[in-house]
């Protein structure tokens, strides 16, 4: 047995690479979470942008308990109904024709830069290999994704890494011109960087960017791994934007928590992806895949979009109007229910606070605040967020309560 501050916990088997919050937590429904204690908290995390419908909603459920009685895994190597359906409603409903399922988001984006890769080299024949990416960017742990990644941090002590990737300044599009060369073959972007502090792509830098790939042949992958299945209130973030990429990576919100990613492209890079040239052994399974369709049909039968985009606006309202004369308070921002409260001062001391006080967020970087609740929040579900948010900071600030 061993303590971590006033929680004592057994010892560990896990390799510790998460600094865990102190908080075991054993059932969820909707917006609240309950610890082993019976201590209830309002998930405004709803794990890192993943139970966009809460937590065990019934629809999902329901679906998942009917294919437990069916079938949970067979091959890739066989026809599978559920991934089929998922496929095609993915397709039908973006700007894309063919999806590859995997299990997670890193391997989504994994997929993507390969698939870009290949169809430079081996459809085009040119040896194009280059990816662009964004200082401050985050896509994924892989060897590969982490290098894509635009912070240091997650780089520390994996060296060599692989080369072919470049980072430019986000929102600069001039320095996106700097690093395009004849090996450029992709440019790979978030429209909101959530990891780092919730930062939005300006409307103008986004078209100005699809411009320039069409114009140099260089193909364009949105990353949508956190804003994807209605986080922005739209079901993909590049619909705010007007424009068409030719990949876009999903993952998080895709299944209501089981694991699944999906790397979603043109039909143009059909042979890109061929027969043998990548694979993944339990994506798209019977089980991720059948979450992935009820969720995509509540999301639709509920309007989600529409809810989202209120609830978003209502937040992002209070928010701005209730800490406007706080001084440890730079900036709110955000789109849709993904949203970022950036203080003067280190976050992770007051989220402790926050989630003593009954309220779950994360940090996004150093000194940002994330606010990220189901698709389903409700008015006075913000409105307790926002005042324990509020009396929290007040006590920061060494007010009496």
């Amino acid at each position: 047995m061993y303590k971590k501050g006033e929680i004592l916990l057994k010892k560990s088997y896990l390799f510790p690479t998460y600094n865990k919050f102190p908080i075991t937590l054993v059932k969820g429904e909707q917006s609240s979470l309950w610890d082993d204690k019976g201590n209830s908290y309002l998930d405004f995390m709803t794990g890192l942008a993943v139970c966009n419908l809460g937590h065990v909603p019934q629809k999902v459920k329901l679906r998942i308990q009917e294919q437990l009685d069916q079938l949970w895994h067979v091959s890739n190597l066989f026809h599978l109904p559920t991934q089929e359906a998922l496929a095609e409603k993915l397709a039908s409903i973006s700007c894309t024709d063919l999806v590859f399922f995997c299990n997670s988001g890193a391997e989504a984006n994994e997929a993507a830069i390969k698939c870009a890769r290949r169809y430079h080299q081996r459809v085009l024949g040119n040896k194009r290999y280059e990816i662009i990416t964004f200082e401050q960017s985050f896509h994924g742990r892989t060897l590969a994704t982490l290098t894509a990644t635009g912070q240091q941090k997650v780089k520390e002590g994996y060296l060599p890494l692989p080369e072919g990737f470049v980072h430019a300044v986000f929102n600069d599009i001039q320095s996106v011109q700097s690093k395009i060369t004849d090996k450029t073959a992709a440019i790979m972007l978030e429209l909101v960087q959530g990891e780092s502090g919730v930062h939005l792509a300006d409307q103008a830098f986004v078209s100005e960017l699809s411009n320039l790939c069409e114009q140099h042949g260089i193909l364009l992958i949105i990353d949508e791994v956190q804003t994807g299945i209605g986080r922005t209130g739209k079901m993909f973030a590049y619909e705010h934007y007007g424009i068409e990429p030719d990949i876009i990576t999903l993952a998080k919100g895709l299944a209501s928590g089981l694991p699944i990613g999906a790397m979603m492209g043109k039909e143009k890079l059909r042979d890109a992806f061929s027969i043998g040239s990548h694979a993944s052994t339990f994506g798209g399974s019977p089980l991720p895949t059948a979450a992935g369709l009820a969720t995509i049909e509540t999301l639709i039968e509920d309007d989600l979009f529409e809810r989202a985009t209120k609830a978003g606006a209502y937040a992002l309202d209070e928010l701005k109007k209730v800490l406007k004369a706080n001084p440890i308070v730079c900036d709110v921002r955000g789109l849709g229910l993904l949203i970022g409260i950036e203080l003067t001062e280190v976050v992770n001391p007051i989220i402790q606070k926050l989630h003593q006080s009954g309220l779950l967020v994360l940090p996004g970087g150093t000194h940002v605040i994330r606010f990220m609740p189901s698709l389903y929040v409700t008015h006075d579900e913000i409105d307790l967020a926002i005042r324990i948010l509020c009396k929290v900071l007040r006590e920061q600030r060494g007010e009496v309560i």
